[in-house]
């Protein structure tokens, strides 16, 4: 299993026209893994991204997690920060960007019980429709957005549970039966494709971004494995879905 960190260069045109287009970007990041993966691509290559916007510098972080290794020389050529030229860049150096490592062995160690601080951007939603039709077959439905907190957070622990997981209490450490977890939650601005914003109802894609960032605890190591890897919540094609985690500082 890969991690890869990368900034992107806000000014290139090729990285402001995927931030505008959830589907482009989708598109560009596929194209560090290679082809031939079969009808699912994202799937084959175990592939779960996010972008974290960094709004009082103007930067926009990508992190890509995969079971291949990508390349990223297969991307547009000015498509990430060159960093030996932003006076700003804070992190030691020398630092290559984007920066790939190797995190299969840390994943083998986590065991149940243990602490992480967490951040996860989801897509947290319900199905309708779902009725029987008149030939009698159960309906698909569609999803729809949860618009409050409450509803978030109980989707949340929901997939907790299924993801050998829970959320932590503020104080005490309580699980996931606390109502005063320590869980924050943020709405973020819609994501759209160029079709939506084209008014065309049929292609067109809106999704609902919600920031979870907090505290859980390990309930099931194995689980929680499959779930690091396979990602939390619909969406995952889309920038959704990739849980990151890090160590609780003794």
């Amino acid at each position: 299993m890969y991690l890869s960190r990368a900034l992107l260069n806000p000014i290139s045109r090729a990285v402001r026209a995927d931030i505008a287009d959830i589907e482009g970007l989708h598109r560009t990041i596929m194209r560090a893994f290679p082809d031939g993966a079969g009808p699912h691509p994202r799937r084959a290559h175990g592939v779960l991204f996010r972008v974290d916007e960094a709004v009082q510098r103007g930067r926009f972080v990508l992190l890509v997690q995969s079971a291949t290794r990508p390349d990223f020389t297969r991307l547009p050529k000015d498509y990430f920060l060159d960093i030996q030229e932003d006076l700003g860049f804070t992190e030691p150096s020398p630092i290559e960007n984007p920066a790939v490592r190797e995190v299969g062995g840390e994943r083998a160690r986590i065991g149940t019980g243990e602490c992480f601080r967490f951040r996860l951007r989801a897509n947290p939603t319900r199905r309708i429709d779902t009725k029987s039709g008149e030939d009698g077959k159960r309906r698909n439905g569609r999803r729809v957005e949860l618009r409050d907190n409450a509803s978030r957070l109980d989707w949340l622990r929901r997939k907790a549970m299924a993801a050998g997981f829970e959320l932590c209490g503020a104080e005490d450490g309580a699980g996931a039966g606390d109502v005063s977890v320590d869980v924050s939650v943020m709405e973020e601005r819609k994501l759209t494709n160029r079709k939506a914003r084209a008014s065309d109802k049929r292609q067109g894609l809106t999704l609902a971004p919600v920031l979870f960032e907090g505290r859980l605890r390990v309930t099931d190591a194995d689980r929680f494995r499959e779930a690091l890897a396979a990602g939390i919540g619909p969406a995952k094609a889309y920038g959704f879905g990739l849980l990151s985690i890090a160590r609780e500082q003794n």
